[in-house]
């Protein structure tokens, strides 16, 4: 075997025994994790996540998942918390211990706080007869069978496994909180997230002129639109509804077919019943009609009908939305 081969194997070898061990930890799904997701949901005060080493870094990734969904929590550094940072701990918090082998001195030093505290610890473990397994209250248990790493050593199938068992927490109290998208996106204002999900086309069409002429109108007031309102469309306007749209392509046909087209009207030469697009809806939304439709432009309007403007795609993709 090449090494070229060699190393896409040990890979791909890699990869299943992670996977394997993801799905190994679903035999341990039982009442301990229903009674962990129902005192989390229900608690008055925050989820405290702790951890040392790997496990603390699989912690902050949980923490990060779990503000950004509804569910408050802190990640507080076990090392830390033995050195000054139990003040974070308020008697309402429960409490999420991470560990591989739950027997590190920092857990068995901060545990004996967590019950005079009076807080609920929840631990997160590899090991089900360690001393953080005894003296939690509710143990999710994340054991693997091997590490998918050459020597057995480095964390790769527990981390991974924690990483999933934290997901599928996560993910259950999402799930029974009612979170919607609306919550998410007021979560994620700043990012393309929150852009997707808040940003409308009310936002974005009224930094547009509003290109738009009557049924009757001569071609030369049609084509004047189009090219003085830099949209390369008008929207056709009658009794303030679009019954048409005519664009520069438009145009360019109606030359080829009839070099003589003076005697030409709008309503002529338009394409009835153009696509809109409501000014409550999504950018996003109005996007993925154009990709559909394979156009560029939406004519927008109000919930009567009535033309508003136009949104360009253009528009939507320098939001960074695409």
């Amino acid at each position: 075997m090449d090494v070229k081969n060699e190393i896409l194997d040990y890979a791909s070898q890699v990869l299943k025994e992670e996977a394997d061990a993801v799905n190994g930890i679903r035999q341990y799904l039982n009442e301990d994790f229903v009674e962990s997701v129902e005192t989390i949901l229900h608690s008055k005060g925050r989820l405290i996540v702790t951890g040392i080493g790997k496990s603390a870094i699989i912690g902050q990734k949980i923490v990060a998942t779990l503000n950004s969904t509804g569910t408050p929590a802190v990640f507080m550094h076990a090392a830390d918390a033995i050195h000054g940072d139990l003040g974070i701990i308020q008697p309402d918090d429960v409490v999420l211990c991470l560990s591989k082998s739950g027997n590190t001195p920092e857990i068995a030093q901060l545990t004996p706080f967590l019950k005079t505290n009076g807080n609920v610890l929840i631990a997160m473990v590899g090991n089900s007869e360690s001393f953080l397994a005894r003296e939690a209250k509710f143990v999710l248990n994340c054991s693997v069978a091997r590490e998918a790493s050459p020597n057995n050593l480095a964390p790769t199938c527990s981390s991974t496994a924690q990483l999933a068992l934290g997901d599928a927490l996560a993910s259950t109290l999402i799930k029974l909180r009612g979170f919607t998208p609306e919550d998410f996106a007021k979560l994620h204002p700043g990012g393309i997230l929150g852009k997707r999900l808040t940003l409308k086309v009310s936002d974005l069409y009224k930094f547009n002129d509003v290109p738009m002429v009557a049924p009757n109108a001569p071609m030369q007031q049609v084509v004047l639109e189009i090219s003085g309102k830099c949209l390369g469309v008008t929207a056709v306007v009658q009794d303030r509804k679009v019954i048409g749209a005519i664009t520069d392509g438009d145009l360019r046909r109606m030359i080829e077919r009839n070099p003589d087209y003076s005697r030409l009207l709008a309503q002529d030469v338009m394409t009835k019943q153009p696509k809109t697009v409501s000014q409550d809806a999504l950018a996003v939304d109005a996007l993925e009609l154009m990709k559909s439709k394979n156009i560029t432009n939406l004519f927008v309007v109000d919930d009567n009908g009535e033309y508003l403007g136009v949104i360009h795609i253009h528009d939507i993709i320098k939001e960074g939305i695409y």
